[in-house]
């Protein structure tokens, strides 16, 4: 539930401790979202054809500005 209590601490929730997802469980949930929201996410990096890559960067810019950090190509 939303704002409330938190659940006792224990020495035992390190050990519970949640691992970053692997290559295959990211590629899992992108499936999962466009097959049950019709979303889309798509590493930029993966897309081979210049013209596409550049058209979703643009849209990408466009919608949630600029990234920051990351590669900067030439500037």
């Amino acid at each position: 539930m939303p704002g409330g209590p938190r659940p006792p601490r224990s020495y035992l929730d390190r050990a519970q401790s949640p691992t970053a997802p692997t290559a295959m469980d990211l590629e899992a949930m992108r499936a999962a979202a466009w097959h049950r929201h019709g979303v889309a996410a798509l590493a930029v990096e993966d897309i081979a054809d210049p013209w596409l890559r550049q058209a979703v960067i643009n849209e990408a810019r466009r919608r949630w500005g600029p990234r920051n950090g990351g590669q900067r190509h030439g500037r």
